[in-house]
């Protein structure tokens, strides 16, 4: 059933627990507090967390999308909480328009594009500018923590 937005009236998709128009919590949907995130030494271990067959991929490593995959295979990928981003990761600690990967000569950089809560790579919040990404790097998003993985026929 679609959520109708009581701030600004708009209809939004089913199971979605931000406004896609204003970005207000829609009633109805479970707040999540912001929390700190285990280290990946405490992650779920029956992820998968193998490379993909071809190309590059983000796998979140650990919270309640842990497992989901994500192939990075665009010129330009754009991460954040706007539902028109290539990769959605829908928790208000995501800014809209988070980052974006952007394919280089020799593998995908990273750049933190005005997110409110920063972005981290290896741990290290990403300063301006790009970062290049290298397999097995691990990207805090939010609450999210996703690993980069790399095929090896890449």
């Amino acid at each position: 059933m679609d959520q109708v937005c009581n701030s600004c009236g708009h209809l939004n998709a089913p199971g979605s627990r931000f406004c896609s128009s204003c970005g207000k919590p829609l009633e109805g949907a479970v707040e999540a507090t912001t929390e700190a995130i285990e280290t990946l030494d405490g992650a779920d271990l029956s992820v998968d967390l193998e490379a993909p067959a071809s190309g590059a991929a983000l796998v979140v490593a650990s919270g309640h999308q842990a497992g989901t995959r994500y192939s990075v295979v665009s010129d330009v990928v754009t991460v954040g909480r706007h539902p028109d981003s290539d990769i959605f990761l829908d928790d208000i600690t995501v800014s809209r328009r988070h980052v974006e990967l952007t394919h280089g000569s020799t593998s995908y950089l990273i750049q933190d594009v005005g997110s409110l809560n920063g972005t981290y790579l290896n741990g290290e919040r990403l300063d301006e500018g790009e970062s290049a990404l290298t397999n097995g790097d691990e990207i805090q998003i939010g609450k999210f923590k996703l690993l980069y993985l790399v095929s090896s026929t890449v």
